[in-house]
C-alpha cells in the first residue's frame, strides 16, 4: 500500500499497470475506449494504491466537472430534507455527483457560493426559488451549464424550473376554510422568507375575496419556525383577536404548535377553531385531532429537477426554457371540520 504521507498520482497508477499515463487517464474519463481486461487492471491498481481523482485538475482539463452544484437555505428544514433525498435517489443513476450549499437564506451567501460553484465548471446548477439577486441572476443567465430552479413557479425562469405556486396553495387551503363555514380566519406565520409572503398573500386574498380578511388576525416574525413558535404566536392571536376561529399556518411545526396550545386552553379543535397547516408532513395525520394541511410533492421535486438537469448536459445546445407545475393537495382531515353549516 502507498505510504500515507505521500499523495498517489494518476503517474503512480500508470507505472504499476505498466501504461502512460494518458491511457490511464482516458480509461477513468472514457472507459469504453479500453479494454475490459486493461480497465479491471486500472481499477485493481487503483485500489491498491488509494488513488483519488483531483476534480480540480479534472476540470482544468475538460469544459466541465461531474459536480451539480446545489444551493439551498436550509439544511434542518424538513421540506429541503425530503427534495435532497430525491435528488440523491435520482442521481445514483447518472455519473454526476452532488456538491451542496447550505445559503441559511442570505442573499449574499447565495452570491458567493454561485461564484464558488461557477470557478468550478460544474455540470449543472440546481437554486431554490425565483428571488435571487440581481447579481445571483446575473450569474445564473450567464452560467455555462444548465440551471434548474426549484420550488416555485413563474413565467420567467432562467433556464429550467420546477415547483408549484405557493399562493395559489394558500388561496386554496384558505377557501377550504371558508367553505367549511370557518368565518374569521387568522394567518400565522414565521421567517417570513419569500415562499412565506407569498403563501400570506394567497391566504390575505382569498380570505378578502369573501369578506373575511382582518389585518388584526394576522401574526408574524421573522424567526424561524417551530411547535412552540407555534404555540406561542397562536397565545399572541387569541389575547389581540380572541375572534377567531381559524388559523391558516405557513408552515406544519406552527399548525401543531397552535392545536396543542389549543387543546391547553380548552378550545375544541375543529368546533371552536379550525387549523390547517402547509407541506403536510407524516406528523399531521397522526395528530389528534388530524390536521388539514398543504400536501407538496418535495420528493419528486427533487427527483425530477436532477433528471432534468441531466437531460440538458445531456443534450448541450440551445433549448426551450422549460416550467413544470407540479401542483399541490389540500388535504382535508378533521381540523377543518367543525364549522360546516353554521
Amino acid at each position: 500500500m502507498a505510504s500515507e504521507f505521500k499523495k498517489v498520482t494518476l503517474s503512480d497508477v500508470a507505472v504499476r499497470v505498466g501504461v502512460s499515463a494518458i491511457t490511464v487517464s482516458r480509461a477513468l474519463r472514457t472507459p469504453d475506449k479500453v479494454s475490459v481486461r486493461l480497465r479491471e487492471e486500472i481499477a485493481a491498481a487503483i485500489a491498491d494504491l488509494g488513488y483519488v481523482p483531483d476534480p480540480a485538475a479534472r476540470a482544468l482539463a475538460s469544459s466541465r466537472t461531474d459536480v451539480i452544484g446545489v444551493v439551498i437555505p436550509s439544511v434542518t428544514n424538513n421540506v429541503f430534507s425530503d427534495v435532497l433525498l430525491g435528488m440523491y435517489t435520482a442521481i445514483e443513476e447518472t455519473p454526476f455527483y452532488i456538491q451542496l450549499g447550505n445559503t441559511r437564506y442570505s442573499a449574499l451567501k447565495e452570491e458567493n457560493l454561485l461564484r464558488l460553484f461557477l470557478r468550478q465548471k460544474p455540470a449543472g446548477l440546481i437554486v431554490t426559488g425565483i428571488d435571487q439577486s440581481e447579481t445571483s441572476q446575473q450569474m445564473l443567465e450567464a452560467a455555462p451549464c444548465p440551471v434548474v430552479q426549484i420550488m416555485e413557479i413563474n413565467e420567467n425562469p432562467i433556464d429550467l424550473m420546477i415547483g408549484f405556486s405557493h399562493y395559489e396553495a394558500a388561496r386554496m387551503a384558505t377557501r377550504h376554510m371558508a367553505e367549511q363555514g370557518y368565518r374569521k380566519p387568522a394567518f400565522v406565520g414565521a421567517r417570513m422568507d419569500p415562499r412565506s409572503q407569498r403563501r400570506f398573500r394567497g391566504f390575505r386574498d382569498a380570505a378578502a375575496e369573501v369578506g373575511l380578511f382582518s389585518e388584526k388576525r394576522v401574526i408574524t416574525t421573522a424567526t424561524s419556525s417551530s411547535v412552540s413558535l407555534g404555540a406561542q404566536l397562536f397565545g399572541e392571536l387569541i389575547g389581540q383577536a380572541p375572534e377567531a376561529d381559524a388559523v391558516f399556518c405557513n408552515n406544519d411545526d406552527l399548525a401543531l404548535g397552535v392545536l396543542f396550545e389549543a387543546q391547553r386552553r380548552r378550545i375544541a379543535v375543529p368546533e371552536r377553531l379550525g387549523i390547517c397547516g402547509f407541506n403536510d408532513f407524516e406528523m399531521m395525520a397522526a395528530a389528534e385531532p388530524p390536521v388539514t394541511s398543504v400536501r407538496t410533492f418535495r420528493n419528486e421535486m427533487g427527483r425530477r429537477a436532477v433528471e432534468m438537469l441531466v437531460e440538458a448536459i445531456d443534450a448541450p445546445g440551445p433549448r426551450e426554457r422549460q416550467v413544470i407545475d407540479l401542483g399541490y393537495e389540500i388535504r382535508k382531515r378533521r381540523s377543518t371540520e367543525g364549522r360546516t353549516g353554521a
